[in-house]
């Protein structure tokens, strides 16, 4: 098999955790997880009880195209990791197997998602991500127009206004 990144290198066996086998790139350092394998690897191991590491100190690549699977040549969906990280984990929904590039398991490891990736493939995990997103997005744009230091004080009324029995009679005069 060939890797899905580089297209030229072939994919070796190899170990990413113990009991974890993988499919693994020498040239881009990348790896193809099988879900099934994976499944059976966090059904019988226990998620590591270490504190968690800071995910920016992490050194990943991620591929930007889209990847096609190794195994039957379709194209792999991408699933976005956290709103705060670009990465995003490439998977083939035919063959049920997962690429992560380089330092993507370690930064799973590092997030404590290791041992709970099929629920980054949910509709649920990306709405959440998107939503986060949007919202970071929604503040970035009051702080340009309003100022960074006026923001809390419009969270501040936000979460009472939320809070309040009359949002919308108080909506109502604020608009008149």
């Amino acid at each position: 098999m060939k890797c899905p990144r580089c297209s030229t290198a072939d994919l070796k066996p190899t170990m990413i955790e113990e009991y974890l086998p993988a499919m693994s790139c020498g040239t881009c350092e990348g790896s193809l997880v099988s879900l099934l394998y994976y499944r059976h690897w966090a059904e019988t191991q226990k998620a590591a009880a270490e504190a968690p590491k800071e995910p920016s100190l992490v050194e990943t690549s991620d591929s930007s195209g889209a990847l096609m699977c190794p195994k039957c040549s379709r194209f792999m969906m991408k699933y976005k990791v956290s709103g705060r990280l670009s990465n995003r984990v490439d998977v083939c929904t035919s063959c049920d197997e997962a690429w992560l590039d380089r330092g993507e398991w370690e930064l799973l490891e590092a997030l404590q998602l290791s041992h709970k990736m099929p629920a980054i493939f949910t509709d649920e995990w990306q709405r959440r991500i998107r939503n986060e997103l949007t919202e970071q997005t929604r503040r970035a744009i009051l702080a340009r127009t309003i100022g960074e230091e006026n923001v809390p004080k419009v969270e501040d009324f936000r979460s009472w206004l939320t809070e309040s029995g009359h949002k919308t009679d108080i909506l109502v005069y604020l608009y008149k």
